[in-house]
């Protein structure tokens, strides 16, 4: 009997034995403590930035924030400031209260603008989409956006002299909220646009160049578990990859709640594999609550996950993390988190899983809500971001002092992560904390720009480098 069998046999109906322990003077001494470690870093980067003592200097950089100073919110992000955050730093269940600080977007002030490193200059290169989410590049540099709640795939195409997209059209329509988005077989010449529906994956007939479905979806997964939107969004999320040999489909599924155990999580909280006809099915890891994003490393062709953990424990958890993924491996969600730390609401359940939970290669910050990650292949960047992971981070709703709204860079080296990540694109929150933009997808373009989605500004952003190398 495999794990995923096992802890999901004889699965018992959630009892909440939660009791709030924290004191204000806990939450109050935790901010104090955080933000002085905070405000010696990200003050030495700023003046440093003001000195022309750092140009484009990847996740080596900036000062790094460990401990409960790497925890932080928007207020000490900037890029180029670094954070490793590692499972000793993380504070007991209910250290403070779990908060629901939604963040209500504004339209973009005129003085506002997504701010990145010296040596990069980010453009906005398309307006007046609808909720843009995952973006992926075609071979031919088309870049293809799921626009989920209206049901479509939009593409855009080339940048003009003015620095928009010069296309932008409509690859399909008609679709059940639509996220992941991958080109089939892998390579320069694909036949097929793959999509995941929220409970379904179909495909269209494709060759480069098409701005439009030459026909109607062909089904290729009839039934994957569908839905399941909750508070803050999400969970009806489903992202798509091929392995690097083109055998096999990884169909991402995130959880039906936030920390339930009952028969609604069958074939849930998991990756699942299949073949590419849609036949094969089988679970390739699970335990983890919603891996929004996933993505294989281009130079050892292993698989890859951004994940949203779970909520109500407190600011500072459950970290939110970024990882690679193992075949069979348990990531611990719903009874543990983070290696053997038992989620209080299941104590005392499947104490044979304990040790067979795997920590994460990269904790974020909790509740940043890690959507779509990419790893860099372009040649325009500085050849130190070669190989790196972006990630785009949403934004917190369960947090009382806002955390994500970002673009983040992961640095992997050999295909392994270092644990650290830095702040790569910010600005998205106003100095009296209203939320204007909210990074949803990431990609790298043709030419080695980095572009992002976002669907607070509804907008497109291009990232580039000009400075020297």
């Amino acid at each position: 009997m495999n794990n995923r069998e096992m802890y999901f046999k004889g699965r018992l109906a959630v009892a909440s034995i939660a009791v709030l322990l924290a004191l204000a003077a806990t939450a109050l001494k935790r901010d104090d403590s955080r933000r002085k470690a905070a405000a010696g870093s990200t003050g030495t980067i700023a003046a440093e930035r003001g000195a022309g003592k750092i140009s484009s200097v990847p996740a080596d950089g900036g000062k790094l924030l460990k401990g409960e100073g790497a925890y932080g919110d928007w207020r000490e992000d900037s890029p180029g400031v670094r954070r490793l955050i590692t499972s000793a730093d993380m504070p007991k269940p209910y250290a403070t209260k779990s908060a629901d600080n939604d963040a209500h977007v504004v339209s973009r002030p005129n003085s506002a603008w997504p701010q990145a490193l010296p040596g990069f200059k980010v453009d906005q290169i398309a307006t007046g989409l609808s909720e843009p989410r995952l973006i992926r590049t075609a071979p031919n540099g088309d870049l293809f956006i799921a626009e989920s709640h209206k049901g479509q795939i939009r593409v855009l195409r080339g940048i003009g002299a003015d620095g928009r997209a010069q296309t932008v059209d409509v690859f399909a329509t008609g679709l059940n909220k639509p996220f992941g988005i991958a080109f089939y077989p892998p390579g320069a010449n694909p036949q097929f646009v793959y999509v995941a529906n929220t409970g379904s994956v179909v495909k269209f007939p494709y060759q480069n160049g098409d701005l439009r479905a030459r026909s109607k979806a062909q089904t290729v997964v009839a039934t994957i578990p569908g839905g399941g939107l909750l508070h803050g969004g999400g969970h009806w999320t489903r992202d798509i990859a091929f392995s690097a040999d083109g055998q096999k489909m990884f169909v991402s599924v995130g959880s039906h709640s936030n920390v339930s155990d009952d028969a609604a999580e069958d074939h849930r909280a998991d990756i699942l594999e299949f073949n590419p006809d849609g036949s094969g099915e089988r679970i390739y890891a699970a335990g983890i609550r919603n891996p929004v994003g996933i993505a294989i490393d281009p130079s050892t062709g292993v698989l890859w996950t951004s994940v949203n953990e779970r909520d109500d424990l407190g600011d500072d958890l459950v970290p939110d993390y970024i990882t690679s993924v193992k075949d069979g491996g348990f990531y611990g969600w719903p009874w543990y988190y983070v290696g053997p730390n038992q989620d209080p609401r299941h104590a005392g359940k499947h104490a044979e899983l304990k040790e067979k939970v795997i920590v994460p290669d990269v904790l974020l910050q909790s509740h940043s809500a890690s959507l779509q990650m990419t790893f860099y292949d372009g040649k325009m960047f500085p050849s130190e971001y070669s190989g790196y992971a972006f990630a785009a981070e949403h934004g917190s709703w369960n947090r009382a002092k806002r955390t994500g709204y970002k673009i983040i860079c992961v640095p992997v080296h050999n295909g392994k992560a270092t644990g650290e990540y830095m702040d790569f694109v910010t600005g998205f929150v106003t100095p009296n904390g209203e939320v204007w933009g909210r990074p949803v997808g990431v990609t790298v373009a043709s030419d080695g720009a980095l572009i992002f989605t976002d669907d607070g500004s509804d907008s497109v952003w291009r990232v580039t480098y000009t400075g020297s190398k």
